[in-house]
């Protein structure tokens, strides 16, 4: 029997890679404007504030794309945390860009513990994540996600 390739799927693929480098490129963004803000006064601030206007675009796309959705139950407690871990990030990064890390290093860094979260993550199942085994490319890429971290804040 012939199975049908739907075109959609790898654009589908790529759609989503492509928001993930933005989101990536948004992040870096977000911590170089809170790291100006920390720079004019401190971290906890700059938290506030980022946190404050996020809050209010966070609300405008809310309103503008709202649509309904089939109830699916509530959400576990824990999920209405996330935004400790963001504030978190905002005020440590402020403070780790206006150090000799600068961005770069900042960043880099960030992404070593993102890696590191994901792969714990996806290991153990935390937070609700399906479990997948860890495999010969995750224990590759580990040490050159390292290596890379070392040459961005070190040099070559």
């Amino acid at each position: 029997m012939h199975t049908h390739h739907s075109a959609a799927q790898p654009l589908t693929e790529y759609g989503l890679s492509a928001l993930a480098l933005l989101a990536g490129a948004l992040l870096a963004l977000m911590i170089h404007c809170n790291s100006r803000l920390a720079a004019y006064g401190n971290p906890l601030t700059a938290s506030w504030l980022a946190h404050a206007i996020g809050l209010l675009t966070a609300l405008l796309l809310w309103k503008a794309l709202r649509q309904t959705r089939p109830h699916a139950g509530r959400p576990p407690r824990w999920a209405y945390l996330g935004g400790v871990p963001g504030a978190l990030t905002v005020a440590l990064a402020a403070i780790a860009v206006n150090s000799p890390l600068a961005l770069s290093g900042t960043l880099a860094l960030g992404m070593v513990g993102q890696v590191l979260f994901g792969l714990l993550s996806d290991r153990f199942g935390l937070f609700g994540m399906p479990r997948r085994p860890l495999r010969l490319n995750d224990a590759l890429a580990l040490p050159l996600v390292l290596s890379g971290c070392a040459i961005v804040i070190f040099g070559a």
